[in-house]
């Protein structure tokens, strides 16, 4: 008698991938270096040599200005970076060795970033902040030591659950906050990025009439809805409710939009975005965007493309912004004058930042 066939056990489940060999720690640190170093050097103008070693602060006297806001903000701009340094750094041997490896790297960044200050009339190297950087780098790598790997954990378990297995789909979350970073700069336009023209110093080629405006306007809002919801959804898990996801995720933008104009202009401006040509962008970029889901993801990537680049180039084009410029001229006046470069630079270079990504995204699908 023949004996009955069974069936192959079941291959073992692939074990999920541990959060600290993630490489979303390494994206972020490198993203956030780069953001640090824009905002301790803008505006990277009038450098002069002063006679004097650029380490001369290192043992100069308590400095004679400083404020708690000042001090504080030098402490929590640099505890990300003790965080994601720690975890990045996660496979030198020892359980302490990544964060005292943070917080010497951490210390060092700070060090050459202020002594690179010395040749800027515009900015004041101080052993104040070089000590309240290294603090805060030092809290964030104690923290991390304590709770990243938790968090990256959980975070890795959202990831899994709300992405699709893409390469590079880490990257992808990179970009997506770098464009919610854009929306802190109250004085662009809802959801426009790549204006080069403040760094090349050209003058808008259209001059401003409010009917001309109103429809560039529009058709900016419309492109970038577009574009940002396409990505957003290529990076998305198919078993979930995609729609829903991104109503999620544009309602964190405009939260995002509203709050800034509220916190760092005025709490009457907070709602300056939202003009006749932004509702009606909003509108019918949510309808456009609604239809482009239905294709399949290679299309869906070269309409996010396409979107990207109209509305990268309608930004080139538009008038100035009357109301943009009045928010500029406020903000100007206050504490954030630094962070005001770092989210305009930010906006200016995000969407040749992202056509890359789509590319390389396209490629492999």
């Amino acid at each position: 008698m023949s004996a009955v066939p069974t069936a192959p056990p079941p291959a073992p489940e692939a074990p999920a991938p541990h959060a600290s060999h993630s490489p979303l720690p390494r994206y972020l640190t490198l993203a956030y270096v780069a953001l640090i170093v824009y905002a301790s050097l803008h505006p990277f103008s009038g450098w002069r040599d002063t006679g004097l070693s650029p380490f001369a602060f290192l043992d100069a006297g308590w400095p004679r200005y400083w404020t708690v806001f000042d001090l504080s903000t030098n402490v929590v701009a640099y505890l990300p970076l003790g965080f994601l340094l720690t975890l990045t750094l996660h496979r030198l041997p020892g359980r302490a060795t990544p964060a005292l490896a943070a917080l010497l790297l951490g210390a060092l960044v700070s060090l050459c970033l202020e002594s690179v200050q010395s040749w800027l009339p515009a900015r004041v190297p101080s052993n104040l902040d070089l000590a309240c950087n290294t603090l805060g780098c030092g809290i964030g790598a104690v923290l991390a030591l304590c709770h990243g790997e938790r968090f990256f954990e959980r975070a890795g378990a959202l990831q899994r659950a709300l992405l699709a297995p893409l390469p590079h789909a880490e990257l992808g979350l990179v970009v997506l906050g770098l464009w919610l970073l854009t929306q802190l700069s109250p004085e662009t336009l809802l959801f426009g990025a790549g204006d080069l023209r403040h760094l090349i110093g050209l003058a808008p080629a259209v001059p401003y009439a409010a009917k001309s405006f109103f429809v560039i306007e529009t058709v900016i809002i419309v492109c970038n809805t577009v574009a940002i919801g396409l990505i957003a959804r290529t990076l998305l898990a198919g078993r979930h409710a995609p729609h829903l996801v991104l109503i999620a995720f544009f309602a964190l933008a405009l939260t995002i939009r509203t709050l800034a104009a509220a916190i760092l202009v005025m709490p009457q401006n907070a709602l300056a975005w939202l003009t006749p040509g932004a509702e009606l962008g909003l509108l019918i970029g949510g309808v456009v965007l609604t239809l482009t889901l239905l294709l399949p993801p290679a299309p869906r990537l070269a309409v996010a493309g396409m979107a990207l680049m109209a509305g990268t180039v309608l930004v080139n084009l538009a008038p100035p912004n009357p109301y943009s410029l009045a928010a500029l001229a406020l903000w100007r006046q206050g504490h954030f004058l630094n962070f005001n470069g770092l989210t305009r630079l930010t906006a200016s270079l995000w969407p040749f930042l992202a056509l890359p990504y789509l590319t390389v995204l396209g490629r492999r699908l």
